[in-house]
């Protein structure tokens, strides 16, 4: 069967790769800029967007506001920034606010900051690609019409290129990132040029709307509240920022300063975008609003529920390039991409956070290992069968999806910079040093001021969103708190029955006994060979054992035993209800019970076959018994195989697959004759 699946493997991810190539796959800061920032970068497609959604509430009056809410993100954006700049060099193994908020404020702290981001990369893979499923299903009325399909299809398709490994799916994804970036910059550029300098008139498709408010009049605290909700909105420019600290691994050396560096370069690159796009929407007029159809008038009339509202970006591009140019078809198109490739935030941090959750026992050992291709193979897979999922169940509505985002990762936010704060006090206790001192003190400052800033913003989200979906991603978190909780105890529990004693125990005692019992229900070959292993064995007590279910066979069975003259005494349960397993499970329970420090071996005669039908039509009774003879304490179980004819025909098609690889792999043989053979070539 793994022959089976050999082929297509390699064909989907690519050839395997030695673990002594994992530096080959570490990431340039060039390419982690795209792998590890599209996310924040992304979002600047819709931040805009969302805050003056929030503001049309209060009427285009409101929209006046929107510069100073966009200065409140970027004073929080490089607050963050600079907050995660402290925690790269701090923290460089890759934990990120996981190992911040464990390492300062506790296990429970950690675990919640973790729940929190993995339920965050979740949401990122679904917001992101049902967002840009919609931008494509705008141009593409297929997409549209089977929207949960083909989130699902680019789920998949992402999966596959970050199965074949980061550096390849890096190099894929960096030139639809950097063509939006410079795209955004461009429009940005030629936007201020044509405003500035040429002194022209541009205007928004919506320019000519009339809004009309849900609320007229807003003041005091009702205002401030709706501000708040405004800026928490806009805050979606901060999604994924985590993602760099997480990744400090992935980086090439020297790892943190390399991920300091791209931290900053990202901040940068989304604050400047961000404020560049909200301002081109108040210069071109851009109108927004949560109702379009009813709250937007055109000439007196609502514009009707046929009306498509378009993101903010798509609306400033066509006031600034004009509508059907090449500029705006390129930017439209990235925009689009982009929006799938802000997934790969996801797909890059959830397994590296999934590894080292697993390595600290609070997930299945599973997720901490390398697949193929030195990714983290079944955290890739796990985040996508959760992403699918929840698409599946929000039928890949973004408008739906959007109200469960942003809390995770402000949680993580707001906890994270608790611990640095908590960090910079530890190592002020103790730092003699005045220059080092005030370093640090200027440190333990922005990340208090990030706290605050964040805490703030968590609670606003709570109090805005809670009832609009926010509560599924809470929920979410309990799930994950409570589920590595439990794999933490079960863990520690086995850890602790298993562990090695320092002194004298039962397990280091010799049974003063081996009582061998060997399993039979005719005279062949299989029972003839177990019995001479048996012998072989040179036990302290040997019989043979079988069950009457035929008493015809069981005459049988006594004749020819005495016939052979068979030195082994044979024993023949009863079994009025024709079972099998249950009389034998209860003779050998009944052995240990009667001499507790006796071992019980349990031989079982058993055929080797060598097709997948032929498991099917023998040695169940065997498999059964084993099965429930692994849960009795004291039996030891021994297979002793007879090969059939059809298990030597397989053993010869596996002799002539020893030499074959599937196309492109490299498992040729012993690593070190490879090494060998490739040195004496080179030589």
């Amino acid at each position: 069967m793994s022959k089976l699946t050999d082929v297509p493997k390699r064909i989907l991810i690519g050839r395997a790769l030695r673990s002594d190539r994992l530096g080959e796959t570490l990431l340039p800061k060039r390419i982690a800029l795209p792998v590890f920032a599209s996310d924040p970068l992304s979002s600047v497609a819709y931040a805009p967007g969302e805050v003056l959604l929030v503001l049309s509430i209060a009427g285009v009056t409101a929209y006046h506001f929107s510069p100073w809410i966009a200065v409140a993100v970027v004073v929080l954006m490089f607050t963050v920034v600079a907050s995660y700049r402290q925690n790269v060099h701090a923290y460089p193994s890759g934990g990120g606010d996981y190992e911040v908020a464990n390492t300062n404020l506790g296990p429970k702290a950690g675990l919640t900051v973790a729940s929190a981001l993995l339920v965050d990369y979740v949401l990122t893979v679904a917001v992101s690609i049902s967002s840009g499923i919609e931008n494509l299903g705008s141009a593409i009325p297929f997409v549209v019409e089977h929207k949960v399909l083909c989130a699902i299809g680019v789920i998949v398709l992402l999966t596959l290129m970050n199965l074949r490994g980061v550096k390849e799916s890096g190099s894929l994804f960096a030139i639809p990132t950097y063509v939006f970036v410079f795209g955004v910059f461009i429009m940005i550029a030629w936007g201020a040029f044509r405003g500035l300098v040429l002194d022209d008139t541009m205007r928004a498709p919506t320019a000519d709307y009339v809004i009309k408010p849900e609320h007229q009049g807003l003041a005091g605290f009702a205002l401030v509240f709706l501000l708040l909700r405004a800026f928490s909105s806009g805050c979606a420019a901060l999604t994924g920022v985590e993602a760099i600290s997480n990744g400090v691994p992935a980086f090439r050396k020297p790892k943190s300063k390399n991920a300091a560096t791209t931290l900053a370069a990202m901040g940068l690159l989304a604050v400047t975008m961000f404020c560049g796009i909200i301002a081109l929407a108040a210069a071109t007029d851009v109108r927004m609003a949560e109702n379009p159809a009813k709250d937007l008038i055109h000439n007196g009339v609502p514009l009707g529920p046929d009306y498509v509202q378009n993101p903010v970006i798509s609306q400033v591009a066509e006031a600034v390039f004009g509508k059907g140019s090449f500029l705006f078809i390129i930017l439209a198109a990235a925009t689009a991409l982009v929006l799938f490739l802000a997934a790969n935030t996801a797909y890059n941090g959830f397994p590296l956070l999934g590894s080292i959750l697993a390595q600290d026992r609070y997930l299945p050992r599973q997720l901490h290992t390398r697949g193929d291709r030195l990714a983290f193979s079944n955290g890739i897979v796990l985040l996508a069968g959760a992403a699918g999922l929840l698409v599946g169940i929000y039928g890949a509505d973004s408008t739906r999806l959007i109200q469960l985002y942003i809390v995770g990762v402000f949680v993580s936010f707001t906890l994270s910079q608790t611990g640095m704060v908590r960090h910079w006090n530890r190592h002020l206790a103790t730092e003699k040093d005045q220059a080092k001192r005030r370093h640090m003190i200027r440190s333990r400052a922005i990340n208090a001021f990030g706290a605050f800033f964040t805490g703030l913003v968590l609670v606003v989200v709570l109090l805005t969103k809670f009832t609009h979906g926010a509560w599924v991603a809470l929920l979410g978190m309990v799930i994950f708190y409570a589920t590595m909780t439990a794999i933490r105890k079960h863990y520690d529990r086995v850890a602790a029955e298993i562990a090695a004693p320092e002194g004298p125990s039962d397990d280091l005692v010799r049974p003063s006994r081996v009582h061998s019992v060997v399993l039979i229900s005719k005279i062949h070959r299989p029972t003839l060979r177990a019995l001479a292993y048996a012998k072989l064995m040179r036990s302290d007590t040997l019989e043979a054992l079988s069950v009457n279910v035929d008493p015809a066979e069981t005459k049988a069975l006594r004749d020819e035993w005495e016939r052979r003259g068979i030195d082994v005494p044979l024993k023949v349960l009863d079994s009025p209800y024709r079972e099998i397993t249950r009389p034998i499970i209860e003779y050998v329970k009944g052995l240990r019970k009667e001499s507790p420090r006796d071992a019980v071996s349990v031989i079982i005669p058993e055929y080797v076959v060598g097709h997948w039908y032929e498991h099917l039509l023998h040695n169940q009774s065997a498999l059964r018994l084993k099965g429930r003879l692994l849960f009795t304490p004291g039996i030891m179980v021994t297979s002793v195989p007879y090969q059939l004819q059809s298990s030597e025909a397989a053993k010869r098609r596996a002799r002539r697959q020893q030499d074959w690889n599937a196309p492109g792999s490299v498992r040729r043989g012993p690593a070190q004759v490879r090494s060998k053979e490739s040195s004496d070539h080179k030589s």
